[in-house]
């Protein structure tokens, strides 16, 4: 058994010889930290953003990884603790360092979901790396989240949904003067989530997966105080990571986010920290229908919360959706007057809640009427809130008008549901937003029975314009 910088290595009967390639080494540890781990290829392309093929190659000595930050996110995921961005440098100048790294048999037992390999046989078969894109599918009259390859989606009308990264280079340029990693690393989380609420997620997510695995390396390098609010501000990353994970349709890069930002915050020690994405986690739960969970999740939040914080009341307005998601209409009303209550004494603390106003609470009680077949009162809720919303909210607007047209319908209100309802359609092709189009699937459902109704036909036409139907 060898063991290098910290990492054994063990013998196995397919061994790398001291004359193998910089190349095949970097590959075969590749493959070897990720059977450690216990991932497949499969849930590692999941995790890492990259595709299954690219994966593959890297651990078949057939291709190298261009970008550094892609080994260095790939060396965190694997705890690889330095080795494989060691690995990769050597390629370039074709060093190779004593010893050698032992190699198990390659397993390649996962494929892609039946409806992305349909969808691949659509659109023919090649070599390319193929990046997987979770997109909205049309299966059976629904809409459902499936990861489908890049070239797919671009194959189709809906390259938009394919959209890569903005431009790395111009969100650090904004922020090229910070004197300090930490304020640069701030900056950019800014004008991100100011990017995403222009533009929506599919855009800014690429963007800052480069930008947590540069901060992650950084963090690594840093000693004493500067590591301790470099981990603060990657808990950050990894939470805002998952919420736009969340709004793509990709609950399992979400979920996995989310964890990973609530383990960083109990090493950080940040109590406040740990409250906030508590109460993440439990709307989390509650959107992907675990409302159960939700409710449990609320609950942690709320004991970890500061008694009078702002972040108490958004655990109980968390509590509220959950009991209305089970059905207990009247304990989740009167959790809402709980929330309102604790507002009005809540102290200011700082970005925790900053945007929690009796407004915002409203709304989400408008959401938790319509959970609860309380459309009218919704409906009333959902205008109000699109009323008052900033212009610069353009995602959040199609989230609020597509609510707004699902309870338009359950009022019989058809027409002006189908109106509201095309409205957000048009948001949610520039955004891929998964909260609106989910919304709108719903939406779709309630009018089926009146497709012959005005504006219906149109409203269902432009929403399975924006989705991909496999053959």
């Amino acid at each position: 058994m060898e063991t290098w910088r910290g990492i054994s290595v063990g013998q196995k009967p397919n061994v790398l010889t001291p004359e193998a390639s910089p190349l095949d080494r970097f590959g075969y540890t590749v493959r070897e930290l990720r059977e450690r781990s216990g991932h497949t290829l499969r849930s590692l392309s999941e995790v890492t953003f990259s595709s299954y093929s690219k994966l593959w190659k890297w651990e078949n000595g057939r291709r190298a990884p261009k970008h550094r930050s892609e080994v260095e996110e790939l060396d965190r995921l694997l705890n690889g603790r330095g080795l494989l961005v060691e690995l990769w440098e050597r390629i370039g100048n074709g060093d190779s360092p004593r010893g050698h790294v032992s190699v198990s048999e390659l397993h390649v037992s996962e494929s892609l979901t039946h409806l992305a390999s349909a969808a691949s046989r659509q659109a023919g078969s090649n070599d390319d790396d193929t990046d997987t894109v979770v997109v909205p599918c049309r299966v059976h009259g629904r809409i459902l989240f499936v990861p489908v390859p890049r070239r797919v989606v671009l194959a189709s009308s809906l390259a938009g949904l394919a959209a890569t990264a903005l431009p790395a280079a111009t969100a650090t340029a904004m922020s090229a003067d910070m004197a300090s990693p930490i304020d640069h690393f701030a900056q950019l989380r800014r004008v991100l989530i100011q990017t995403d609420n222009l533009i929506g997620p599919r855009h800014v997510l690429p963007a800052l997966q480069q930008h947590l695995a540069r901060l992650a390396a950084r963090r690594r390098a840093s000693r004493g105080a500067d590591a301790a609010e470099l981990l603060a501000l990657e808990t950050r990353y990894e939470e805002l990571a998952g919420w736009l994970a969340q709004d793509i349709g990709d609950e399992r890069t979400a979920h996995g986010h989310t964890a990973k930002a609530l383990d960083a915050s109990h090493i950080t020690g940040d109590t406040d920290l740990t409250a906030y994405i508590l109460g993440r986690k439990a709307q989390l739960a509650g959107d992907t229908g675990h409302p159960s969970d939700a409710l449990g999740l609320a609950a942690a939040a709320r004991r970890t919360a500061r008694s009078g914080s702002r972040l108490e009341v958004i655990a109980v307005m968390h509590q509220a959706h959950a009991h209305a998601v089970l059905g207990d209409g009247t304990e989740a009303l009167n959790t809402y007057d709980t929330a309102l209550t604790l507002l009005g004494r809540a102290e200011s603390d700082g970005v925790w809640g900053s945007w929690l106003d009796e407004a915002y609470i409203n709304t989400a009680r408008a959401r938790s009427l319509a959970a609860l077949g309380e459309y009218e009162q919704a409906a009333v809720g959902f205008d109000t809130a699109i009323a008052a919303l900033p212009p610069t909210y353009r995602r959040d607007r199609g989230v609020y008008l597509a609510r707004a047209a699902r309870a338009h319908a359950g009022t019989g209100n058809v027409p002006l549901a189908a109106r509201i309802g095309l409205q957000a359609v048009g948001i949610a092709a520039e955004t891929g937003s998964a909260r609106i189009i989910g919304q709108l699937d719903r939406l779709d459902q309630a009018l089926a029975p009146a497709a012959r109704e005005a504006g219906v036909a149109e409203f269902r036409a432009a929403l399975d314009h924006i989705v991909l139907h496999p053959a």
